[in-house]
């Protein structure tokens, strides 16, 4: 039996950050509620502890110990409307369409704490989520070969530090420990691998050995979708710098990097064909004529460092305004091989080419009072996607305008709390991807199929962050 059906897309859950995320392509773009509420134009503010994210020399001017607690909920809604997809035959896949495909919602956690420990120095240590998406598209939609269903979660532990040079000059390093869990799953398509063999002697054999084994063989015409399900997981070492210029009381620039950060993901990968017909008989034997075996998987990957360029600027007592202009090197996620140790299948390959992005930000604050500052921002993000040829369902990436109002209430003296809310409005994202032959072997990767479809997409984000100072 000619196995077109080939071993699982494991690494596209890597690069799947589209409609889970606010940042282009796989990063989670929110770690700060303060920045939100500006679109992340506030890098060069440092008003809190969260700037060990954004510009870790920003932990300078802040004293004593400092605590900030948040929680964003993304709220996503999605719909995919299909325009022909067929399987490696030609032939139309079948299925359904698919509408918000984003359970629920996410929600994503961050935590910051800062020490001042004299004139020079101050320690911080940052906790937040970079990457992470949940989608399911369910067993019966039109692209079920190219992905059902993929989760991602991470979370860094970011320890840093800032030395403050003179009134006017001040650094900043950080140490980021990355963690990443992934899954994925996709339908196999033992349907269409049937209906390209019927008629060949290949089928008859598969037939008789089935008949042999006490089996129906009757029972092909009406098989249905096989599915193979993956896990990998991994620990990363990275790091940050960060330097802020203060012009005078009223006016900061700076200049943060954070660096790429290389995995890999170890786990397992499961084939199941129990469900493909009624009798056992049939599906172990169709299991087997598939060569797919339960094993382990891997794949490398090295996540985009990021350069960012931010300013601030008080032009009196009630207003002020900042800017950030953030470059991300992307390609260095490029086609991702996925390995199959111990087995005689070869890499299979996930095309994706990304480009380098810049994503540039606008935002203000005004003071209303004493108490309750008010902010607002808007921000231009491209996708790393270059074309639809390009667009995988795990990454149906597109460029897009983030809209930002958020504010800070002082309960008292010491504390205070964060509020923001955002919309994301992501361009139409076009897709026709196929898993195409590698030339070096006689079989294709993935299950051979072409995805077809424009999927329109929008999301919110909602941020609360309580903040103390001891």
């Amino acid at each position: 039996m000619q196995h077109k059906y080939l071993p699982l897309i494991i690494a596209a859950a890597l690069s799947a950050m589209s409609v889970g995320a606010q940042a282009s392509g796989y990063r989670f773009g929110s770690q700060s509620v303060s920045a939100q509420g500006t679109a992340d134009a506030n890098a060069a503010e440092a008003n809190d502890a969260s700037t060990i994210f954004y510009n870790p020399a920003g932990l300078s001017r802040l004293d004593g110990l400092q605590i900030s607690g948040s929680a964003t909920v993304v709220v996503p809604h999605s719909t995919f409307n299909d325009s022909g997809s067929t399987r490696f035959t030609g032939t139309p896949t079948g299925g359904t369409g698919a509408n918000d495909y984003v359970p629920g919602s996410v929600t994503a956690p961050a935590f910051y704490l800062s020490k001042k420990l004299n004139d020079k120095w101050t320690v911080g240590m940052g906790m937040f989520v970079p990457y992470g998406t949940k989608i399911n598209y369910g067993s019966e939609w039109t692209g079920r070969y190219a992905l059902s269903d993929v989760k991602l979660e991470s979370i860094t532990l970011n320890p840093s530090a800032s030395f403050k040079l003179d009134e006017r000059h001040a650094f900043g390093f950080g140490i980021d420990a990355e963690f990443m869990k992934a899954s994925l799953g996709q339908a196999v398509d033992v349907p269409g691998t049937i209906a390209a063999l019927r008629g060949t002697p290949q089928s008859a054999a598969l037939a008789k050995q089935i008949a042999l084994l006490g089996g129906n063989p009757q029972l092909l015409a009406t098989a249905k979708d096989g599915h193979g399900s993956n896990d990998g997981k991994d620990w990363g070492w990275g790091f940050n710098l960060g330097y802020m210029f203060t012009l005078d009381k009223d006016t900061r620039f700076g200049l943060s990097y954070r660096s790429s950060i290389s995995h890999k993901l170890r786990g397992s990968t499961v084939w199941d064909f129990s469900k493909v017909t009624a009798d056992p008989v049939v599906n172990g034997v169709l299991a087997k004529s598939s060569n797919k075996v339960n094993s382990a998987a891997l794949v490398a990957l090295r996540t985009p460092e990021t350069l960012s360029a931010n300013v601030f600027h008080q032009f009196d007592a009630k207003w002020a305004g900042m800017a950030d202009v953030t470059f991300v090197r992307h390609n260095r996620l490029g086609d991702l091989d996925i390995q199959f140790p111990g087995t005689t299948e070869g890499a299979e390959v996930i095309r994706q080419q990304w480009k380098n992005t810049v994503r540039v930000s606008l935002g203000g604050n005004y003071a209303y009072n004493e108490n309750l500052t008010l902010r607002a921002g808007i921000a231009y993000d491209e996708s790393p996607v270059k074309n639809a040829e390009l667009t995988h369902p795990a990454l149906p990436d597109s460029d897009r305008m983030q809209y930002s109002i958020g504010a800070n209430w002082k309960l008292d003296a010491r504390s205070s709390i964060d509020l923001a809310y955002s919309f994301l409005d992501f361009k139409d994202a076009s897709m026709n991807y196929t898993n195409k032959c590698n030339p070096v072997m006689t079989t294709c990767t993935g299950n051979g199929e072409t995805t077809r479809g424009t999927y329109q997409t929008h999301l919110s984000l909602i941020g609360i962050a309580y903040n103390y100072k001891f």
